[in-house]
C-alpha cells in the first residue's frame, strides 16, 4: 500500500522522521490550543483490522466474540482520554488501482494455498506469519463499531483520499493508520496504528516536514516523488529506466542504504536540483519520459491534491487528462472510482462533487480506456458487454442508496445502483477441494435476485438489461475482467414490489412485503411458514442453512449438526470460555464449510438492505451466531457420531432447540427434493463420486461440467458462472 518502498527507507534511513508520541497528552495539548473543541483521530479502519484482530485462533472462521471484545477495548481506551474516533471504510477501489487490486487478490491466493497445505501437513493453525484475515472481517467490522456508538463511515471513492481531506478540513489531531499515502498527503499528522501500545497510548508519529528536509524537497513535491517511485495509481515499472538513470547519475549515494533507498535519494535529489530548475519554463511531460502514460502520471499526482490545494507541477489540468475525463463520462462509470457521476443521471449528483475534490483538479474520473468487455462465453454475451446505460432512474431512492452506503449501512447496494459493478476479496477457501464449491458461486443466485430487485429483469427469467460487473475472487480466476452476471427474475406472490414500497413505504403489511422478498432472493418464499416460527436471532440462521444445503448437495447430516450446536451452545457462553476453546486438530473440510457461513452472513447484509430491512441487523451479525472455535469442536465431534444432548452440552432447552431447528431446515430442503442424510449412510454408495473425482467435459454452453457429490457443478470456461442441479433439473444460475 502507498509508495513503493517508502516504508522501510523512513524505517532504516531516516528514523529521525519517526518520533514516539503520547495520545493522552496530544489531546490535552489539543484543548489548550482549540477550547471548546473535542480532539478527534481519523481512522482508516482497513489499515487496522490486522492489528484489532486479536485473538489466538484465525483459521477457523472467526473469533467474532473476542473480536467484539477487542474493538470495545479499542474505543473505551480513547473514549476515556477525551478522544473522538472518526472511522472510514472503503467502499470503493478506484479503476485505476483496479490492477493493483487485482495483483493483492492473486497474490492472496498463493498465501491461502500455503496455508491449506500446512493445515494438511500438520492438522494445525499455521504461525502468525502466516496469518490471514478472517473472511468478512471489514464488513462485520463496520457494523460492530456501529453497535459501539461509533461515527463509522464508508468511502465514495478511495477511502485515504477521504481520510486525508477530512484530517485536513476537520482541524483533527491526526490520523490513525498504515499507508504511506499519508506522508504524501498535506494532511494533519500521520500516526501508526501498527506502533500503538493500548495500555499506554504510545505510538510512533510520522513527519513528512522531516522527510521533506532529509529528502531535500518541499511538501509540494512529495506527490510528484511518489508517483516517479511508483504507488497504487502509477505502475512501478512506469518509470523504472528513469529511476535508474537518477541512480547512475547521483553522486551522493549512501553505503549505509540500501538499493531502494538510494532510488529514493536520487529521484528526489533530481527533483530538487534538476527538475526544479526549469520549473515554470518548461511543461512536465518536457522534463520526464511520460509518453503514453501522461494522463495516467498527472491524475497520480493530482489524486494527492487536498480541498483547495494546488501542485505547482502543473497550474491547470493537462489537456490529455481532460480529454480522459471527457472519454470517460461519456462511458460508464466505475463504482470503485471517485467520480461521482454515477450511471443514474441523478441531476443532483452531477452537480455534486464527493467531499475533497477540489473542482480544479476533479481527476476523479476511472482511467478506463475500452468500452467494451469481450465475451466468449454465449452465456454471457449481450447488452451488456457493450455500452454501458443508466442502471437506475429513480434520483430519490439512489439518494437513499447513497447515503446508506456513506453511513455504512448497507453492502454491494450502491455499488450496484449507481454503476453495476461489485466486488468480494479473498476466502479461506481450499483451490484443491472440488467436493465444495467457492462461496462466489454458492451466493450468485442470491446476488442475481438482489440484483433484479435493484435493477428490474425481463420477463422470462434473466433480465435484457445490462449485467452486473462481478470481481469476485475464486480459484481459477485470472481477474483479467468481471464476470458479467445478469439479474435473475424472482418468484413473490403478488409479484415483485418496488423499491419505492421496500424502502420509502410505511403502509401496514409492508414489513410482511419486505420478509417475502428477502425469502424470495433465497428462493425459499415455499417455507415461510416453517421459518417465521423460528425465534431470533435463529430465524435468519435457518434461513441460510436452507438454501446451503439445498445449493450443495455435499453437505451432510454431520455438518448441518454442527451447524446448529454452535449456533445454541454460542448463547450466553463467557468470551473467555471461548478463547480458552482448545481443539484436538485442525481439519480443511471444516475451516471452508466456516467461510461459506460467513460469507452467507454477508450475504444476508447485502439482502435484507436491498429489501427495506425486514430482519434486525444484529440477528445476523456473527458474534451473535457464530464462532470459529466453537464451530470446528463441534464439527469434529460430529464427525464421531456424537448424540444431539453431548453436542449442545447436555443443556436441556438446547436439545429441544436443536431438533426443532433441525426440523426446520430438514422439512424445508425436503420441499426442494434435497434429503439431508447422514455421511455414514451416502459414503459408500458415492463411492465413485468421490471429490477428487477428475473433469468430465459437456458442451453445454461453452461450460465445464463435473460431478459433485449428488449433483452437477458447471464452471464456465472463461467467466467462472455456477450451475447447480438437482434430481435431474440443471439451473443455470449466470
Amino acid at each position: 500500500m502507498g509508495v513503493r518502498g517508502l516504508h522501510g527507507f523512513v524505517a532504516s534511513s531516516c528514523p529521525h522522521v519517526c518520533a514516539v508520541v503520547n495520545f493522552k497528552e496530544l489531546a490535552e495539548r489539543h484543548r489548550r490550543q482549540h477550547p471548546g473543541g473535542t480532539p478527534t483521530i481519523v481512522v482508516d479502519a482497513m489499515c487496522c483490522l490486522r492489528y484489532w484482530y486479536t485473538p489466538e485462533s484465525w483459521i477457523c472462521g472467526g473469533q467474532w466474540r473476542e473480536y467484539y471484545s477487542s474493538l470495545r477495548e479499542f474505543v473505551r481506551t480513547f473514549t476515556a482520554v477525551g478522544i473522538k474516533l472518526i472511522f472510514f471504510f472503503d467502499g470503493m477501489v478506484e479503476q485505476s488501482k483496479r490492477d493493483e487490486w487485482v495483483k493483492r487478490r492473486l497474490k492472496n491466493n498463493r498465501e491461502i494455498a500455503k496455508i491449506f497445505h500446512y493445515i494438511k501437513s500438520h492438522r494445525e493453525q499455521p504461525g502468525r506469519n502466516m496469518f490471514f484475515i478472517p473472511s468478512g472481517l471489514a464488513i462485520f467490522t463496520r457494523f460492530a463499531l456501529k453497535a459501539l456508538g461509533q461515527e463509522t463511515l464508508c468511502s465514495l471513492q478511495e477511502a485515504d483520499y477521504e481520510v486525508a481531506s477530512y484530517g485536513f478540513q476537520n482541524n483533527c489531531l491526526g490520523i490513525l493508520g498504515e499507508d504511506t499515502d499519508y506522508l504524501i498527503y498535506d494532511t494533519c499528522p500521520y500516526f501508526s496504528i501498527s506502533e500503538l501500545s493500548l495500555d499506554s497510548l504510545d505510538t510512533v508519529m510520522l513527519c513528512r516536514e522531516k522527510l521533506c528536509q532529509s529528502l531535500g524537497l518541499s511538501l509540494a513535491d512529495l506527490p510528484l516523488l511518489a508517483c516517479l517511485l511508483g504507488n497504487d495509481v502509477v505502475p512501478e515499472g512506469m518509470f523504472e529506466s528513469f529511476r535508474y538513470k537518477c541512480l547512475t547519475s547521483y553522486t551522493s549515494v549512501k553505503e549505509n542504504c540500501d538499493r531502494r533507498g538510494n532510488i529514493i535519494l536520487a529521484v528526489a535529489d533530481h527533483i530538487s536540483k534538476v527538475l526544479r530548475l526549469h520549473q515554470g519554463e518548461k511543461k512536465l511531460e518536457e522534463m520526464l519520459p511520460l509518453g503514453p502514460n501522461k494522463a495516467l502520471f498527472y491524475k497520480g499526482v493530482a489524486s494527492y491534491l487536498l480541498p483547495g490545494q494546488k501542485s505547482p507541477w502543473f497550474i491547470q489540468k493537462p489537456k490529455d487528462v481532460v480529454t480522459l475525463d471527457k472519454q470517460i463520462l461519456s462511458m460508464s462509470s466505475d463504482p470503485e472510482s471517485k467520480q461521482e457521476v454515477p450511471m443514474c443521471m441523478d441531476p443532483e449528483s452531477k452537480e455534486k462533487l464527493p467531499v475533497g475534490t477540489d473542482p480544479e483538479f476533479n481527476l476523479e474520473a476511472p482511467m478506463c480506456t475500452n468500452t467494451e468487455v469481450k465475451q466468449e462465453d454465449p452465456v454471457n454475451t449481450g447488452p451488456e458487454a457493450k455500452h454501458q446505460v443508466a442502471m437506475v432512474t429513480d434520483p430519490e431512492i439512489l439518494k437513499v442508496a447513497r447515503a446508506q452506503h456513506v453511513q455504512a449501512e448497507s453492502y454491494l447496494v450502491y455499488g450496484v445502483m449507481s454503476s453495476g459493478e461489485v466486488e468480494c476479496s479473498n476466502s479461506l477457501e481450499d483451490a484443491t477441494d472440488q467436493a465444495l464449491p467457492s462461496q462466489a458461486f454458492v451466493y450468485r443466485p442470491v446476488r442475481q435476485r438482489v440484483y433484479s430487485l435493484l435493477l428490474g429483469a425481463g420477463a422470462g427469467g434473466f433480465s435484457t438489461g445490462p449485467a452486473v460487473k462481478e470481481w469476485f475472487v475464486y480459484s481459477g480466476n485470472p481477474l483479467r475482467q468481471p464476470d458479467l452476471v445478469r439479474p435473475l427474475q424472482m418468484n413473490i406472490p403478488g409479484g415483485t414490489p418496488n423499491l419505492r414500497q421496500l424502502w420509502l413505504s410505511q403502509e401496514p403489511g409492508i414489513q410482511a412485503q419486505r420478509l417475502d422478498t428477502l425469502l424470495a432472493c433465497f428462493d425459499l418464499s415455499s417455507s415461510r411458514e416453517e421459518l417465521q416460527a423460528v425465534e431470533s436471532p435463529f430465524q435468519a440462521l435457518c434461513c441460510l442453512l436452507v438454501y446451503l444445503f439445498v445449493q450443495v448437495d455435499t453437505l451432510c447430516l454431520e455438518d448441518l449438526h454442527a451447524f446448529i450446536a454452535q449456533a445454541l451452545c454460542l448463547q450466553g457462553k463467557p468470551t473467555v470460555e471461548l478463547a480458552d476453546l482448545q481443539l484436538d486438530h485442525i481439519d480443511p473440510r471444516a475451516v471452508q464449510l466456516a467461510t461459506l457461513l460467513v460469507r452467507g452472513l454477508t450475504t444476508l447484509v447485502l439482502v435484507n438492505g436491498a429489501c427495506g430491512s425486514p430482519w434486525e441487523m444484529a440477528d445476523f451479525m456473527p458474534w451473535h451466531l457464530f464462532d470459529g472455535k466453537l464451530f470446528h469442536q463441534k464439527y469434529l465431534q460430529s464427525e464421531k457420531g456424537y448424540t444431539a444432548e453431548v453436542l449442545v452440552e447436555q443443556n436441556r432447552s438446547h436439545v429441544t432447540r436443536f431438533h426443532t431447528l433441525k426440523s426446520v431446515v430438514c422439512k424445508a430442503c425436503g420441499k426442494e427434493s434435497r434429503p439431508i442424510v447422514s455421511r455414514r449412510h451416502w459414503r459408500p454408495h458415492h463411492a465413485e463420486q468421490v471429490p477428487c473425482e477428475p473433469w468430465r467435459r459437456i458442451p453445454i454452453s461453452g461450460a465445464v461440467v463435473r460431478r459433485a457429490g449428488t449433483g452437477w457443478l458447471q464452471t464456465c470456461r472463461r467467466q467462472g458462472a455456477a450451475c447447480f442441479s438437482r434430481g435431474g433439473r440443471r439451473e443455470a444460475n449466470s
